[in-house]
């Protein structure tokens, strides 16, 4: 008897294929779902022919326009904004596990699943993402946004195994890397050819306002960036972007540093969770570097919450997931839109 049906995932790629068959040989009933996000007939080929020699039902779901509006406009509109968007993190809960668990409801599947690198812990009648065995590859961070309902339903076929021991079956499979919508561009060619427009040349000014250099637009620079900067000033490095203004504020490493960050757009499992333990980590993956010791204190705030960090973040930039943990579980995360 199977388990139960369950819609996964499915690129064709080293993991989403490992995911399959571990799902198949665990006596699941799989339908493997490609979703359709560029018109790539190159991916979706390769996913058909991968289904077609495993051996598992394969559908193709066409999100084109969700995924333009949803996750490309909101990437070339960040970067306009000074922002420094994080396509992964919104892609997961807004587009992948959106239609997957979709998907599953039309054809009466019961459960989801992907290839991502992450488990699930159940606590107190919650649920929620947890780090993979495979510390190198964990997902975890970029799972931060998917909702309850989406988590009670999901399995995690990839949460105790590990890359390098998955790898070794596919010697001729290479694996996808970086931002899919980007085919292997620098995200500076892509906004130059797709949006030319968030290209405006500007100036550089130091922090009392004072012009000491140009800069070819803020899209192209990022907080605690050195290299590449039009100025007089030795050893500048970018501490601030105003968009508004089309300028880059520079400053010294120091300037860098910030013990206060404040969070919105949050999706947090337990806010008293969040609120009231003394054992909470956050991550802001990036250019920065990661606090290294707890939170000393969370206060909720209008929209959001406010972190005291006892350990500066280094660089955190406008627009970066914002990801707390206690121990290996996500109580949730949030899009950090200031820093002090």
């Amino acid at each position: 008897m199977p388990k139960g049906s369950v819609v996964l995932g499915f690129s064709g790629g080293i993991d989403s294929v490992t995911a399959t068959r571990w799902l198949l040989d665990e006596g699941y009933d799989v339908t493997a779902l490609t979703l359709d996000t560029m018109g790539d007939e190159q991916l979706l080929h390769r996913a058909k022919e991968s289904a077609r020699q495993i051996g598992v039902k394969h559908a193709i779901l066409d999100v084109r326009e969700s995924f333009q509006t949803k996750i490309i406009d909101y990437f070339t509109h960040s970067y306009s904004m000074g922002r420094t968007p994080a396509p992964c993190t919104m892609c997961n809960p807004l587009i992948k596990w959106h239609y997957l668990a979709q998907y599953a409801d039309q054809i009466g599947a019961e459960h989801i699943a992907t290839g991502h690198y992450f488990n699930i812990k159940r606590d107190n009648d919650r649920f929620y993402v947890s780090k993979a065995d495979d510390r190198s590859k964990d997902q975890s961070y970029y799972l931060w946004g998917l909702s309850q309902s989406v988590l009670e339903r999901a399995i995690t076929p990839m949460g105790h195994r590990f890359k390098e021991e998955v790898k070794r079956g596919f010697a001729d499979k290479k694996e996808s890397m970086g931002i899919c919508f980007l085919a292997g561009m620098s995200y500076r060619d892509y906004l130059v050819r797709h949006c030319p427009r968030v290209v405006v040349a500007g100036d550089i000014v130091n922090r009392s306002g004072e012009i000491v250099g140009r800069h070819d637009g803020v899209a192209f620079y990022t907080i605690g960036q050195k290299r590449g900067l039009d100025t007089t000033i030795a050893g500048a490095v970018i501490v601030d972007i105003d968009a508004a203004t089309n300028r880059l504020i520079i400053g010294n490493n120091q300037d860098l540093y910030h013990a206060i960050l404040e969070v919105k757009e949050c999706n947090i499992v337990n806010p008293q969770e969040l609120l009231c333990s003394k054992d909470v980590t956050v991550v802001v993956r990036g250019i920065g570097r990661n606090p290294r010791r707890y939170i000393k204190q969370v206060v909720e705030i209008e929209g959001g919450y406010r972190i005291y960090l006892d350990d500066p973040a280094w660089a955190p930039a406008v627009g970066q997931p914002v990801v707390f943990y206690r121990g290996d579980r996500v109580l949730g995360g949030g899009i950090l839109e200031k820093f002090m």
